[in-house]
């Protein structure tokens, strides 16, 4: 078994970007292998440090009908058989403080919700996990502000943090992507990560099911590529309109391996230019 502090400094020194990817949430049992196995092939090909994603539950949901999942126990069951046979990290989110143990027997990456990342008692329990902490900025936080949220796992005795943008509220139903929040969150000298994915978001809809703006992907994970951001987190699926959560804002998976050879020759040439 991989250690999580191994995982984390293997992300850290990656000369490339890393991927934090997958569904949204475990949907079926069979499904997220299936994606993960071509993620892997994907990432294996193209040297890209991967992380398998995918939520064993959706705690925030806008209404009571809408999909939250196939069980703890069997969605985490997926998640480690995704572990065992493709030899991959996983990353899921958290909501509450009991959550935390029993995600972290999977998990090699506990994710905090944007919408929770000031619930200090949720970062604590995450902290002590001794996993690696990806914390997702809120919508409605600065990214000066996140500071404090950061401090609060390194002062649980938790150094493995990662700091993620999922955009910025702008008016009621809508998200923007402010690019200088990378660098000022960099300057905490801990990774940082772009959601390319639910940054694109139109949250607060009538029909209380959010939409989406999948055709500027590729523009968000450019800027954040060219800013300095140390991993891309994006949500793919085979056939997003069909997912049962956040289809509208997801990446077709068919369409993953252009956008990342895209991004790595992007990467090369700003490396290139930081040497200059």
């Amino acid at each position: 078994m991989i250690k999580a502090e191994e995982i984390y400094g293997y992300l850290k020194k990656s000369s490339t970007f890393f991927l934090l990817a997958g569904p949204c949430v475990i949907e079926d049992e069979t499904s997220p292998l299936q994606i993960a196995e071509e993620l892997k092939d994907i990432t294996d090909r193209l040297g890209i440090p991967f992380v398998f994603k995918a939520s064993y539950r959706k705690a925030n949901r806008s209404r009571l009908d809408s999909f939250t999942g196939i069980g703890d126990k069997k969605a985490l069951n997926v998640l480690s058989e995704i572990k065992k046979r493709f030899n991959l990290p996983i990353v899921t989110d958290i909501h509450e403080v009991q959550e935390a143990e029993m995600a972290a027997e999977v998990a090699d990456v506990l994710q905090i919700p944007a919408f929770l990342c000031r619930q200090t008692d949720l970062l604590v329990a995450a902290a002590k996990t001794q996993k690696i902490v990806n914390i997702k900025k809120g919508q409605f936080l600065s990214a000066e502000s996140m500071r404090f949220t950061l401090d609060k796992v390194l002062q649980s005795g938790n150094e493995k943090v990662m700091l993620t943008d999922r955009g910025t509220f702008f008016g009621y139903q809508d998200l923007i992507v402010d690019v200088r929040n990378i660098p000022i969150m960099k300057s905490f000298n801990v990774p940082v990560v772009m959601d390319i994915t639910h940054s694109l978001q139109k949250p607060n809809q009538t029909a209380g099911v959010s939409g989406g703006d999948p055709q500027m992907i590729e523009t968000i994970a450019r800027a954040s590529i060219a800013v300095g951001a140390d991993g891309i987190f994006m949500e793919t699926h085979p056939k997003p309109l069909e997912a049962k959560s956040d289809g509208k804002n997801m990446l077709e998976l068919s369409k993953v391996e252009n956008l990342l050879s895209k991004l790595i020759k992007l990467k090369r040439t700003i490396n290139e230019i930081d040497k200059a």
